[in-house]
């Protein structure tokens, strides 16, 4: 199981040059069953991460360019009138793949956003009053850029909330860079190997359950969770389904780090990625939702005095 999960990080980051951590991320939330969103400027590599993942884990793949004028449709699919047979035919759209890759998802309305909402809490659609179940595995891959370019609508708390986790690729190191310049426009992404297929992908998110929580483990994500929902810094403390989110994402880097149980190292690897997005500053809190993180890291020991 380590193995396949090594490999597949070894294999994406021919692709994604010098940023393991992030690649060891996006596949930790992958693993726990859960979408990711990456934000971060244009040009980055959100895209090709985004593919390098699909490509390495053997995962249908579709992929919409979200505008202001994408309808709900475009996504899901609609019903056409077939004349021979004088009856209506479902089309199905992009989202009726493993990996759908939702492509600056910030430039479409509110409307056309929150048609990704059901199928990312549920794995299914409701289309002409039919629901439809979506592949198994189904993730999605979201990137949007930050919110103060222009044309640019912010995601709604309740969808932020869909996501596992929120990644940042960053610029790469200047290694990294000359090995860009070196090889030039060629990604390499049509020649990227299947490391792991997806029913193994199922069968290590089937793994991470097993993982042993501690005693200790769960009361310091309670007190992580407390302090959010206690200190004046926070407008809106972590819900359960966020501390649900955090337990469920420390188990898998447990995982992929070949252990069968939870230290809070693996809380701390993880926590900033599924916890910034789902944190609100209070008014008179100058910092964002990173700066909240580092806040409670700070502020709560992992074994208490």
């Amino acid at each position: 199981m380590q193995s396949l999960i090594e490999q597949t990080v070894a294999n994406i980051g021919e692709v994604v040059l010098g940023k393991e951590l992030e690649v060891r991320r996006a596949l930790c939330c992958l693993l726990s069953g859960g979408h990711l969103l990456l934000e971060d400027l244009p040009g980055m590599g959100k895209t090709t991460l985004a593919h390098a993942l699909a490509h390495s884990l053997g995962l249908s793949f579709g992929r919409v360019q979200f505008t202001s004028d994408l309808l709900p449709s475009d996504i899901l699919g609609l019903s056409v009138f077939d004349r021979e047979r004088s009856d209506f035919e479902f089309q199905a759209g992009p989202i009726f793949n493993q990996l759908l890759l939702a492509d600056e998802i910030n430039r479409a309305t509110p409307r056309t956003q929150s048609a990704l909402l059901e199928a990312m809490a549920e794995a299914q659609v409701s289309i002409d009053g039919q629901t439809r179940p979506l592949p198994n595995p189904f993730f999605v891959i979201a990137t949007q850029n930050p919110i103060h370019q222009s044309g640019t609508y912010a995601l709604p708390e309740s969808q932020l909330d869909r996501f596992l986790m929120r990644l940042s690729i960053g610029y790469p190191s200047a290694e990294a860079e000359r090995r860009l310049l070196v090889r030039g426009d060629q990604s390499g992404l049509a020649q990227l190997p299947i490391s792991m297929n997806a029913q193994q992908l199922v069968e290590i998110r089937g793994s991470v359950n097993a993982v042993a929580l501690s005693d200790s483990l769960i009361a310091y994500v309670q007190r992580l969770t407390a302090f959010t929902r206690d200190a004046p810094e926070f407008a809106m403390g972590l819900s359960p389904r966020g501390m649900l989110a955090l337990v469920a994402c420390a188990r898998t880097w447990a995982l992929m780090a070949g252990r069968d149980y939870v230290v809070p190292d693996d809380v701390q690897a993880v926590i900033e990625s599924v916890v910034a997005h789902r944190l609100v500053p209070s008014a008179d809190y100058s910092g964002d939702g990173a700066a909240l993180v580092a806040l409670m890291q700070r502020s709560v020991d992992v074994i208490p005095e």
